[in-house]
């Protein structure tokens, strides 16, 4: 495994990530801590989140501050946010992780599914942007990376409800970019393909799943958390300074 890039600055930043206690997002706040950022992250599994903790710790790496928090109760998300930054200082790096890509047919939605799916996959994000904006306007910029969805470039069956809140991600993540840009914070969106995580090899990935996205993809490797914590680092550090208003899609050439 070759080596990989460190960046010097985001040693001591103030990192908040959504949904950061497995999958994707544990490997972000893996990634940070390992950059030497003060990393807090907000779960509803609180066992996953702990275990993170002390494995961080464990590590030798600063141990990210976990708050647990359902990000669809949006005053007790902002809430979890603001002290967050009260214990580990103004954030800087928001990463709007969180997400879930529970699968239904268009008969199955009803009004309160889809409000509820839009809470989980779209709005949270909106809200926590609000809740930084002022502390990176004083701070004199900041970086926030959201995250859209593969699945809605694909057309995965059985997903429309998520895949319309992956999408808006995208017009939200470029409209909040021009609003803001003047404060020096920047706004990117993250799509990733369809990654390894635990959840998708528990629920869907097969011997067949694997060899078909194989063949779909210009590069012939299964992509994983990893993968995408990486884009994630590049896109909060002062390296990616004049980079806003974009979406990088990591999926192996599959889009």
């Amino acid at each position: 495994m070759p080596p990989f890039a460190s960046y010097p600055s985001l040693t001591g930043r103030t990192v908040f990530v959504s949904g950061g206690g497995s999958g994707i997002g544990a490997s972000i706040v893996e990634h940070f801590a390992a950059q030497g950022a003060r990393v807090g992250f907000v779960d509803i599994d609180e066992a996953s989140s702990t275990a993170l903790v002390e494995s961080i710790r464990a590590a030798g790496h600063p141990a990210p501050l976990f708050v647990p928090c359902d990000i669809r109760d949006v005053g007790a998300y902002q809430s979890a946010i603001e002290g967050v930054a009260a214990k580990l200082g103004s954030i800087t790096v928001l990463v709007n992780n969180a997400a879930r890509d529970d699968r239904h047919t268009i008969d199955q939605v009803t009004p309160d599914f889809w409000d509820e799916r839009i809470a989980v996959n779209l709005r949270h994000a909106y809200f926590a942007i609000q809740t930084v904006a002022p502390g990176m306007k004083k701070a004199g910029g900041g970086s926030v990376v959201n995250f859209s969805s593969v699945s809605y470039h694909t057309m995965t069956p059985n997903l429309s409800v998520y895949q319309a809140a992956k999408a808006a991600v995208i017009g939200m993540t470029r409209g909040l970019a021009r609003d803001l840009g003047g404060d020096g914070i920047r706004l990117n969106a993250v799509t990733p393909g369809w990654i390894m995580t635990q959840r998708q090899l528990d629920l869907w990935v097969t011997p067949e799943a694997k060899a078909a996205q194989l063949s779909a993809q210009c590069l012939k490797e299964l992509l994983f958390p990893p993968d995408i914590a990486r884009m994630v680092l590049w896109l909060a550090s002062d390296d990616s300074r004049m980079v806003t208003a974009q979406d990088f899609v990591v999926d192996g050439g599959r889009v």
